[in-house]
């Protein structure tokens, strides 16, 4: 069993960055890819980024590549994503999964845990 608790959420103003931070209990965290979803409102749930149990792989949607950072910390038990050059569209609630797998340097789910999200809002 993995919990998951987000932070690092808040508001602000286009071009800008914020680091959002996702806090893991359960002594298995580290066998796990972890990574991010987010929601906008009245819209579909979109994957972000994904890293590998060992940190030594990544993969981000289209939307994020370039911008978004995406890496983890298994003797802390975190995994965080950077968000630079924010833009209106990017506002939703992000949260952290862990499960999944990688292969042929991609990432795939079914994701096992599920935070509770953290709302990033940009203002343009």
């Amino acid at each position: 069993q993995v919990q998951l608790v987000e932070s690092g959420g808040g508001l602000v103003q286009a071009g800008g960055s914020l680091r959002l931070s996702c806090t893991a209990s359960g002594r298995t965290f580290s066998s796990y890819a972890m990574g991010w979803f987010r929601q906008a409102p009245g819209k579909e749930r979109e994957f972000v980024a994904a890293i590998s149990w060992s940190g030594g792989m990544t993969y981000y949607a289209d939307s994020g590549k370039g911008r978004f950072t995406i890496n983890r910390d298994n003797a802390k038990n975190m995994v965080y994503l950077q968000m630079n050059s924010l833009t209106p569209e990017d506002t939703a609630v992000y949260s952290c999964f862990a499960g999944g797998k990688f292969s042929s340097g991609r990432y795939y789910g079914p994701c096992d845990f599920w935070g509770q999200g953290t709302q990033v809002t940009v203002s343009s």
